[in-house]
Order: structure tokens, then C-alpha cells, then sequence
């Protein structure tokens, strides 16, 4: 063992002594896009890479995407993505996931801020209206699909929204925009960049907005767990410059936010969240690569109203993270980290409780370049979880210890990819992933309520013994480029199965018995398993006259296979049923002079949700357009007319609030 050990150091220590460091810390998106002529990538590997030569499937949305799209919000703007599906529930609610699978609070996506976690732990889930970025800041946004633990981080198992600010060090990003709009839509954003001195720079944002919540017309959704959005947020960027080789970033945000939404029980509730958080990251650029730690915490309030009962949660998550990237040679880039994470959360509505657990992680990266056409990527990262309870019980629960949350979750996850490109218009990329979905801290053991039906009161809690849901992705994929017809077209062709599918509580199934001292009991269960696959085209060019055009298409077919015992409907997993066939975008732009005029439509395929009774309720395929007419007039100066869901005043997407039209009208100043 030692003369291995010894070896293993020798090898380790050649490496490092060969090793290049990567070039500066902070990337400048905007240098790169204009030397690719098109936006660009680092995050899969750390070296610049177009969308297509990323070893995952990723589409990036550009500033110029967002500024021309019209959206008020992010769910507007990814639901005319390829592949992406969207919930809406309510004007400021909606759940976003990545070729089917979605649900009333989705835990299957990851988002990111620069890096930053930002979906909400206690339910696993992203409430868009806490994120506390304005539209007008975002560099780009790299949408990427399928399981991407390895690559990305901790729970990234159905796809990834990586959202990139503009950097204060490289980026000018000042601007003002108020906007106003039908049914009480009014907001307002202010962006602002600026330098002190060589070495201090930093960009300060805030926003707020207000409409009117939706119109009921479903009389299983009670008014009382309706009220209009809201929201209010800050944001801080700074970047320091200690030295020519090394930089510290820090950020924080807050934001106040009430929405409607639709918790994972199918049911609504008028939803308070408070968020802040505090993100520094130093890099610097050493022999041994470019060295980066990372260190931030997420705090959490947030008030439901679970069936019937008041709950708030409060929610503190802190990770520290340590990664070194560097060269072997001019063909061989390797990243090497470590990661620690502790969250905690209260039990509730009923109090008493707080539930924990700490995440050792380590992860490796390699990039190999064989050929100036040939590259592979392999990923690997091992997730050490261990769980813990304190607290109290409520009374009429089994008489069980906090020991028996003492539980270790041990699992690990990888993504492999192969891109090959044989001429400078065709790339082949082959890729294979697995994620892990951990479970909930509400499905571990965070969620304690009663409830009464009929005659008799039951109890609902978590299970600590819930097994992750485990997501082995395949995908092949073609894009071409057509210069003689300005266009690129791309096919790609997939296949999914999620092990240990989780199942939610149901009154049509105890899952612990009732004694004579207990409550019958509901909980979360690992139901079974489920499949889909499915094939995705897309098509994009430019006409003369300044035109521009994009379509895609993306099918899918899932079949869930549940464990004899299970019925996924009674367990609000009935995925083959929730997630439609087909979903397609098509847009058609236009720029000249000072004008740009920009149209979008969006075509789904029917499905099925549940209703506010848990009940499947069939929806029909549907069709939405959206538009934006914009005008500038010199000086920074930008009218902007847009409008969603032009086609009815209000249309069924969901079981719940039908979806309105909206009309805005906004103006930017920029300088």
C-alpha cells in the first residue's frame, strides 16, 4: 500500500508540475461572443466552447434574446425553448421542468446565479418571482438538459438553468425600466455599473413589480388562498482585483416576494417568501491552475398555507466549495473539487422539530482534445449525505426516536461525452449521464400536519427512508450548418429512466397503520420506476431584409412502471399521463432602422393534471402567441410594446387559474 500511495504521489505531483494554469478568472462573455460571433460557454469544462461542442445538450439565451423577447419573466422566456415545459398556475406562479416530468413545485432542476444555488431547499423547488436578478442584467442564460450532477453540482438531475449576470469588471450594464400593462401590471428596475479606481468595480440592481392575480373561474380553488403578486429585490456584485493573478467577488441579494402557488399536494396557497444570501469567491491563478473557493449562504422564510394550516419554514443552507482547474499539455484540461454543504430546516405547520443534513462531495473533471475534431469529456462526483433530527413529536405519532433519522445517503453520478466534429459545418456529440435527485427535506421529514377527513384524523410526515431518485440519461445529437441558406439545423435523439420514483402522500392509501396510542400515518414513497424517450429537431436562419427565424419540435413518450402495490394517479406521479406528447416553438424576427419586431408561437400537445381535488383532469392541446414591437430613438431611449398569450383573453393550460392575456408597454433608458 505504500509503495502505491508513493506512486500515486509521484504521478499527481508530475502532473501538477506539467500543468498550465487557465487564463484569467473572470470570463469575458462579451469578448468571447464577439471573437465566436455567437454566445458561448465555459461551464461544462472551463475552456470556451459554442452551445453544440458542449459535452451536454445546452442552448444558451442571449442579452439580445432577452431584450428582444418581450417576457416580463423567466418562465415566459424559457418556455419557447426547445424541450422545455411550464406550468402556469398563477401570474407570478409557474414550474418549469425539462422534457416532461413537470409537477407542482418540480425538485428535478437545478438553477443557478453565477454559481449560486437559488431554487428553494425545504420543497426543492424554484419560485421564480424569489430571484433577485432583473431581466435587463442577465448575459446569458444556458438552459442544459438531462442529468448533469457531475458537471454542475448537487441535484442537477433533470437539467440545469445556469443564469450569467453581466460581470462588473468587463460589462457596462446601466439602464432604467419601468413598465406598465394590463390587469394592475406595473413594474420598475434600475441597473447600474461602476469602477472605482484600476481594481474595484461593481454593478447595484433592483426592481419591483405588482399585477393582479388571475381571474378565478374554478370553484375548487377557494378565493381565500388567492392574492395579487408582489415583489420587491436588491442586488450587489462587486469584483476586487487584489493582484495580476488574483480577484475576489462577492454578492448578495435579497428579496420579498408573495405569490399564488400550487404546493406539490396540488393545492393553492397564498405563499410569502423572504430570501437574502451572501456569495465571495476568490480566484486566483497559481503553478498548480487556476485555484477558486467559494463560499455562500442561503437564508429562507417562507409561509404556506398547507391544508388549511399556516406553516412557515425557515430555511438556512451554507456551501463551501474548493476547485482547481488547469492544463496537462495544450490537449488535456482537468478540474479537481471539493464541496461541503449543511441545510436545515423546521418541522411544520406543527413546530418542534428541525430536520438537517451535512453533504461531503468530491467530483473530478477531464477534458481530453484528441484532435482539433475529436474531444471527450468524463465527469465523475460522489455525494456523502448524512441526515439528522431534533426535536419533539407531535402528539398521536408512532413513538419512534430522532434516531431514526440518523440515515447516510452515499451516491454518485457521472456524465460522459464524446463530440466529433468531421467538417466545420457538421458536429456529432454523443453524450451519457447519471443524476441523483435527493429528496426533499419536506419529503424527509420537514412536513408535519393533520388532517381531518371525515370522522377520523390523519397524520402526515416525511420519510427518512426515501431513496434518491436515481436518472440515467442517453443522447445523440446532429448540427449542421447551411451558409449557402444563412441556417443550422440540429436532431437529436434521447432515451431516460428514473429509478425509485418518488410518490406523495394520498388519503387513498395509508402508509403506516393507526395503533392504539397512533394516527394512521401518510408519507412520501418510492412508487416504482419510469421511462421515456423521445427525438428533438431545431432549425434556425436569417433572410435577407434583416429576418430571422427559428423552429423547433420536441417529442416525447413516457411509461411509468410502478411497484406492485402502487397506483402512480393515486400518488400524483402519473408522469405517462401529465406530460404531453409534443411541444414546439416557432419565432420570426425582424431588425431595421431603429425598429425590431419579433413574433413567437408555442404549441402543446394534451395531457392530463390533477386538479385542486387530486384529481386527473384532461387538457387540451393548446396553442399561445406572444409578440414585442420595439423602437429606439437614439440616446438610450427604448419603447417597447409585448403581449403573451395574444389569441384569448383567457385559456386552460392547467386544472387551475386559466391563463390571461397580457399587454405591456415599457421604457428603457440606458447609458
Amino acid at each position: 500500500m505504500k509503495i502505491n500511495l508513493f506512486a500515486g504521489a509521484s504521478v499527481g505531483l508530475c502532473i501538477l508540475a506539467s500543468a498550465t494554469t487557465v487564463s484569467a478568472q473572470s470570463i469575458d462573455y462579451g469578448a468571447m461572443q464577439q471573437l465566436f460571433n455567437e454566445p458561448v460557454t465555459t461551464s461544462a469544462t472551463g475552456s470556451p466552447q459554442r452551445s453544440t461542442e458542449a459535452p451536454a445538450a445546452m442552448e444558451i439565451i442571449s442579452a439580445a434574446d432577452i431584450e428582444r423577447s418581450g417576457a416580463a419573466d423567466l418562465p415566459t422566456l424559457l418556455g419557447r425553448v426547445a424541450g422545455l415545459d411550464v406550468l402556469n398556475w398563477g401570474a407570478a406562479g409557474a414550474d418549469v421542468s425539462v422534457r416532461g416530468y413537470d409537477q407542482a413545485m418540480s425538485p428535478r432542476l437545478l438553477v443557478l446565479i453565477n454559481g449560486r444555488q437559488v431554487y428553494l431547499d425545504h420543497y426543492g423547488y424554484t419560485a421564480w418571482a424569489t430571484l433577485p436578478v432583473q431581466l435587463h442584467e442577465i448575459r446569458q442564460i444556458e438552459v442544459v438538459k438531462g442529468p448533469n450532477s457531475a458537471l454542475f453540482g448537487f441535484n442537477a438531475v433533470g437539467g440545469v438553468v445556469n443564469i450569467i449576470t453581466f460581470n462588473p469588471k468587463f460589462d457596462n450594464a446601466r439602464s432604467v425600466t419601468v413598465r406598465s400593462g394590463a390587469h394592475g401590471f406595473g413594474e420598475v428596475s434600475l441597473i447600474h455599473s461602476f469602477k472605482l479606481g484600476e481594481r474595484f468595480s461593481a454593478r447595484v440592481s433592483a426592481g419591483a413589480s405588482q399585477e393582479d392575480e388571475w381571474k378565478n373561474h374554478n370553484p375548487l380553488i377557494s378565493k381565500k388562498l388567492l392574492h395579487d403578486p408582489a415583489r420587491v429585490s436588491a442586488n450587489i456584485d462587486t469584483m476586487t482585483q487584489l493582484n495580476d493573478k488574483t480577484e475576489l467577488r462577492i454578492e448578495g441579494s435579497w428579496s420579498n416576494s408573495q405569490i399564488s402557488e400550487m404546493l406539490s399536494n396540488n393545492s393553492y396557497s397564498p405563499t410569502k417568501y423572504v430570501t437574502d444570501s451572501i456569495k465571495a469567491t476568490l480566484a486566483s491563478e497559481t503553478r498548480a491552475g487556476l485555484i477558486q473557493l467559494s463560499a455562500y449562504q442561503n437564508d429562507l422564510s417562507a409561509k404556506h398555507i398547507v391544508v388549511g394550516n399556516s406553516a412557515r419554514f425557515d430555511n438556512t443552507i451554507r456551501v463551501v466549495s474548493l476547485q482547481d482547474l488547469f492544463k496537462v499539455g495544450a490537449k488535456h484540461t482537468i478540474r479537481i473539487g471539493a464541496e461541503y454543504r449543511h441545510n436545515k430546516v423546521n418541522t411544520a405547520p406543527i413546530a418542534g422539530g428541525e430536520l438537517s443534513y451535512d453533504v461531503w462531495a468530491i467530483s473530478g473533471m477531464w477534458n481530453w482534445a484528441i484532435t482539433d475534431k475529436l474531444s471527450t469529456t468524463v465527469a465523475v462526483r460522489q455525494d456523502n449525505l448524512d441526515l439528522k433530527r431534533r426535536g419533539t413529536f407531535p402528539t398521536g405519532y408512532p413513538p419512534v426516536a430522532n434516531d431514526y433519522w440518523n440515515r447516510s445517503i452515499k451516491k454518485a453520478s457521472y456524465n460522459v461525452g464524446v463530440v466529433y466534429r468531421p467538417t466545420g459545418y457538421d458536429t456529432i456529440r454523443a453524450t451519457a449521464a447519471r443524476g441523483v435527485q435527493v429528496p426533499t427535506l419536506v419529503d424527509l421529514g420537514a412536513i408535519q400536519v393533520k388532517v381531518v377527513s371525515g370522522p377520523f384524523t390523519i397524520g402526515v410526515i416525511g420519510n427518512p427512508t426515501l431513496q434518491p431518485t436515481i436518472v440515467t440519461n442517453y443522447e445523440l445529437a446532429y448540427d449542421r450548418a447551411l451558409p449557402a441558406l444563412n441556417a443550422k439545423i440540429g436532431v437529436s435523439v434521447f432515451t431516460q429512466k428514473s429509478e425509485d420514483v418518488k410518490g406523495m402522500p394520498t388519503t387513498s392509501q395509508l402508509d403506516i397503520a393507526p395503533t392504539p396510542i397512533s394516527l394512521p400515518l401518510l408519507s412520501y414513497r418510492n412508487i416504482g420506476d419510469s421511462k421515456m424517450t423521445g427525438f428533438e429537431l431545431k432549425a434556425s436562419g436569417t433572410l435577407d431584409g434583416g429576418f430571422t427565424w427559428r423552429g423547433d419540435y420536441t417529442r416525447t413518450d413516457v411509461k411509468d412502471r410502478p411497484t406492485a402495490g402502487f397506483i402512480p394517479a393515486q400518488r400524483l406521479a402519473a408522469f405517462s399521463q401529465t406530460t404531453p406528447s409534443y411541444r414546439a416553438n416557432l419565432a420570426l424576427g425582424w431588425a431595421g432602422d431603429h425598429w425590431t419586431v419579433d413574433g413567437f408561437a408555442r404549441f402543446v400537445g394534451k395531457s392530463a393534471y390533477y386538479n385542486s381535488a387530486s384529481v386527473l383532469t384532461p387538457i387540451s392541446a393548446y396553442a399561445t402567441v406572444g409578440g414585442n414591437v420595439a423602437r429606439e430613438f437614439g440616446k438610450g431611449f427604448t419603447v417597447a410594446v409585448s403581449g403573451q398569450n395574444l389569441m384569448k383573453g383567457a385559456q386552460v393550460q392547467t386544472p387551475g387559474l386559466e391563463v390571461e392575456r397580457r399587454v405591456l408597454i415599457s421604457l428603457t433608458k440606458a447609458w
